[in-house]
């Protein structure tokens, strides 16, 4: 029987990885991780943490907006001390990833990684062998194949700005981009988005997000519809985004076009590993093509959201599953989602739309003059509740400045299944968001 330098070694260490690592090693599994850039990953260190802490000013300012005459004056948002607050708090993220997986007796291999054979990954010449390996490569920013596409930057790029430029354009309209907006915008910049067809945010209701982009462009933000961005220039010490319509001069161009698949140069071809521009194909056991090697994360061709609570499921399964704990294929949960714009989206189990198609009973609400949201003056406040034909919750979407917190609250009645009668034995906390939406489910 073969000897191996691990039982289950990973590539990549974030949330794909991290999450189920630490008590896959904790039931006796040697354990390994290989990672080249900075423990965590994506999430922690130049996505979803740094974003929020952001985002917390303009989520102050928004407040202070609504609230003048009984809050003033109205906050400003100093740029340089924002991103230095960031950095700051997610500066010790990767210290206490990194303690907590070497607590657990994980090996930490530093450096670039690269498949020679089923059970061998090369790190700089010296090759590490396991019986099991797990693929957590992640996403990176898309690069538009357009001339002048090295004068535009990513989303780390953006977080990390130690001056915010007076003038963006933002190529693409989806999470990042009208996030990066909002912020930018409540910051000072002057912000152009420029749209690949005629609706942005694609994944949630459309008529919620287009309450979002009118209140944006009130603000100031202008959205070029069906822009057929062709070029970047750069002119003195200006940039020229080269569009269908003309041409635009901005100050720093942020390419937001979306996020793909780690997959090349990894040595998954040598390997026989499967993949396509979605991700690497695996099977309900999370199994790729070749029997011992799995993927968890982002990486993975899927139909269930890339995000972060996503991976961290997938590496729980795969911890319960090379620990011999379960046998069983992965069985997805309800997996929420949301836009951080202000007022932000968020939904969770069937859409509106395929509501429509199934014909599912949908309660809609407009909650603008409810008591609750006038607390801090709301000014919209929208939700639709999905019904199936066994008047079960299975659906919920918000558009509010507390839709991630609804979603929350409404998420264990969807995934449980809860009827009625078991939702009305639950005493939530008065007054709450909580209390205060599911007074309006019906």
């Amino acid at each position: 029987m073969a000897t191996y330098d691990y039982d289950v070694l990973y590539l990549g260490s974030g949330h794909g990885t991290f999450d189920g690592a630490i008590p896959l090693a904790q039931t006796g599994k040697k354990v390994g991780i290989i990672e080249s850039r900075l423990i965590g990953g994506t999430c922690p260190n130049r996505g979803c943490n740094a974003k929020i802490i952001l985002d917390a000013p303009v989520e102050l300012q928004r407040a202070s907006e609504r609230l003048k005459g009984i809050v003033d004056p109205v906050p400003t948002i100093n740029w340089k001390e924002n991103v230095e607050h960031k950095q700051e708090v997610i500066d010790k993220l990767p210290v206490m990833i990194s303690g907590a997986i070497e607590s657990a007796g994980i090996d930490i291999i530093k450096g670039y990684g690269t498949l020679l054979d089923a059970h061998t990954i090369e790190v700089d010449g010296q090759p590490h062998t396991a019986e099991k390996l797990v693929i957590s490569t992640g996403l990176r920013p898309n690069k538009l194949d357009i001339p002048g596409t090295e004068l535009s930057h990513d989303s780390e790029d953006f977080m990390n700005l130690k001056k915010l430029p007076e003038r963006i354009a933002i190529i693409g309209s989806g999470y990042i981009s009208l996030e990066f907006a909002t912020i930018a915008n409540a910051a000072g910049s002057k912000v152009t988005v420029f749209m690949h067809g005629d609706q942005a945010l694609r994944q949630f209701n459309q008529d919620y997000v287009t309450a979002v982009v009118d209140d944006l462009e009130r603000r100031g933000v202008k959205f070029v519809k069906f822009a057929g961005v062709s070029a970047f220039e750069k002119q003195d010490k200006e940039f020229v985004v080269k569009y269908a319509d003309g041409q635009q001069k901005v100050d720093w161009i942020l390419d937001a076009t979306g996020r793909i698949p780690n997959v090349e140069n990894i040595g998954l071809d040598k390997v026989g590993v499967k993949y396509n521009k979605h991700g690497i194909e695996v099977n309900d056991y999370l199994q790729t093509t070749v029997d011992n090697i799995y993927a968890s994360g982002d990486v993975i061709d899927k139909t269930q959201p890339k995000l972060t609570p996503t991976a961290i499921f997938e590496s729980m399964y795969l911890t319960n599953l090379l620990s011999g704990q379960t046998d069983k294929p992965i069985d997805y949960p309800v997996i929420p989602s949301v836009v951080f714009t202000s007022p932000r989206i968020a939904k969770a189990g069937v859409s509106v739309e395929e509501a429509k198609q199934k014909g599912y009973k949908i309660v809609e609400n407009h909650l603008t003059d409810e008591w609750y949201r006038q607390i801090d003056k709301q000014d919209l406040v929208e939700n639709a509740f999905i019904y199936n034909e066994e008047n079960q919750i299975v659906g919920v979407t918000e558009v509010s400045e507390r839709a991630d917190d609804v979603i929350n609250a409404v998420l264990p009645l969807i995934e449980f299944g809860l009827s009625d009668e078991q939702i009305g034995r639950l005493v939530y906390l008065f007054p709450s968001i909580t209390a205060s939406t599911l007074s309006h489910r019906k």
